[in-house]
C-alpha cells in the first residue's frame, strides 16, 4: 500500500518545481509514471484529455486522481495538498515582500530569465502530449493518421472561427465515438 507521506512528498516536489502552471507539471508526472506504478503514461495522456475538458489544472486533477486511486478520499486530499502547498507558501511569501522587492534589479532580472525557462517547460510538456496523441512508436514511429487529421482540422477551425474551445472538445469526443478512434 502506498504511504500517504510518499504521495504527499512526490506531489509536493512536483508542485514546488513545476513553475508555469498545469501543463508544466507534465514532465514531472511522466517521470512519476516511470518511477511508480501509480498510473501509466497512457492513463496520463487520457487524463490530459479529460483535464483539458474539465475545470481545474491537470496537475491538481492528476494528483487528486492518483491519490484517490491509491488511498481513497484521504489519498486524494493528501496528494492534492502536496501539489498545491508549495504554491500557497510561495505566494504568501511573495505577497509579504512584493512591495520591498518591486524595484529590485536582481528580481527583475530573475523574472526575465524565468519566463523563457517556463516557456521551455510548457513547450516540452506540449511536445509530450503531441507525441503521445499522434504517434504510435518512437520519434519516427508510426503515425496515427486519423488523429493527425483531426488535430489539423480542429487547429484550423480554431484559428479561423474563434469559437469556444468547449465546442471543439465536444466535436472531438463525437468524432471519437462515431469513428471509433
Amino acid at each position: 500500500m502506498i504511504s500517504l507521506g510518499l504521495l504527499f512528498w512526490e506531489f509536493f516536489k512536483i508542485g514546488l518545481f513545476s513553475i508555469g502552471g498545469g501543463m508544466a507539471t507534465l514532465p514531472f508526472l511522466y517521470r512519476l509514471a516511470d518511477k511508480y506504478d501509480w498510473f501509466s503514461r497512457e492513463l496520463l495522456a487520457d487524463m490530459v484529455a479529460v483535464s483539458e475538458s474539465t475545470p481545474g489544472p491537470i496537475g491538481v486533477n492528476m494528483a487528486t486522481y492518483t491519490g484517490f486511486q491509491a488511498r481513497g478520499v484521504i489519498g486524494g486530499i493528501t496528494s492534492t495538498m502536496g501539489l498545491v502547498l508549495p504554491s500557497i507558501i510561495i505566494i504568501v511569501l511573495v505577497a509579504m515582500f512584493i512591495e520591498k522587492i518591486r524595484d529590485n534589479k536582481f528580481m527583475d532580472n530573475s523574472f526575465k530569465i524565468l519566463r523563457p525557462a517556463v516557456t521551455g517547460m510548457i513547450a516540452a510538456a506540449g511536445w509530450i502530449v503531441i507525441h503521445m496523441a499522434l504517434f504510435d512508436g518512437g520519434l519516427w514511429g508510426f503515425f496515427k493518421y486519423k488523429e493527425i487529421i483531426l488535430f489539423v482540422l480542429i487547429f484550423i477551425f480554431m484559428k479561423k472561427t474563434k469559437k469556444h474551445p468547449l465546442l471543439y472538445v465536444g466535436i472531438a469526443a463525437a468524432v471519437g465515438v462515431i469513428f471509433k478512434f
